[in-house]
């Protein structure tokens, strides 16, 4: 395990789920706001791409996840220098590639950590990188969007209250993902196959999973909560302030979980 490599899952994880959230923002945020989201999306990938892990992850799946991830970064860097520029017929399209080629980044990322460990670890590894990135780019792009209100004053409180949804709604998927594998975790080890994880969360090394717990999930689902209050009375500058720590405590939750994935090879 290094640092490389957890830069890498936690740049590559917000940058493709920027790009998937961006799908349920109304056209009304402006083309500057797409334009922003794509460029920013972009060069998280692009500097995900200088921390990817060398002799680490090796194997058919992770030269997928590198050739899905270069052309999710090409379809971003592409919609970035068109969106209302110019191919409007064909841009569809080339946000379908960045998604599409993110998801197929993010399975295959999973594939390859967890060669040789079975279809129930490939199966909670896939679903906490997907939840994952719905979680960090829910929570991206609701703070953006609040800040949007800024930019234009006029635009109605509703699409904030729907970004708003989307993030909670990844927020609670997350949470039974990581419960589920937790639980997985736990319920399958069997003596010989080296420390429990139920034995890890109860050391001090389990800080690392508490801290994650409360920073990554509790921090978030209260935080998440407390803005969609806000936004319903229509306070969009007080919804903002909200968002930017609950950003902040996403960001750290993620980071811990990457971490712990590959300190201990259980996806929470």
């Amino acid at each position: 395990m290094s640092l490389s490599a957890v830069l890498f899952f936690f740049l590559v994880h917000l940058g493709v789920g920027i790009v998937l959230t961006l799908v349920f923002v109304s056209r009304e945020a402006g083309v500057k706001f797409f334009r922003f989201n794509a460029g920013l999306a972009a060069i998280l990938v692009a500097v995900a791409l200088a921390f990817r892990p060398g002799a680490e992850f090796q194997g058919a799946d992770s030269r997928v996840a590198l050739f899905a991830l270069a052309a999710a970064e090409a379809a971003m860097v592409l919609y970035w220098a068109t969106v209302g520029r110019g191919l409007a017929s064909i841009r569809p399209a080339i946000v379908a590639v960045a998604a599409g080629g993110g998801v197929v980044t993010l399975v295959a990322q999973a594939l390859a950590v967890t060669a040789g460990r079975g279809a129930m670890a490939q199966a909670m590894t896939a679903a906490s990188f997907l939840s994952s990135a719905a979680l960090l780019g829910g929570a991206c792009t609701a703070m953006i969007l609040g800040h949007w209100y800024l930019v234009i004053p006029s635009l109605q409180v509703s699409h904030l209250q729907s970004i708003v949804k989307v993030h909670m709604a990844s927020m609670v998927v997350r949470i039974v993902v990581v419960a589920a594998a937790v639980f997985v975790a736990i319920a399958t080890w069997q003596p010989g196959l080296g420390p429990s994880f139920e034995r890890y969360i109860t050391s001090v090394d389990g800080i690392f999973f508490w801290q994650r717990v409360l920073f990554g999930l509790f921090g978030p689902a209260l935080l998440s909560y407390l803005t969609w209050e806000t936004a319903k009375i229509r306070s969009t500058q007080s919804a903002t302030g909200i968002l930017y720590v609950d950003f902040f405590t996403v960001v750290v939750g993620e980071v811990l979980a990457k971490y712990i994935l590959l300190a201990t090879r259980v996806p929470v």
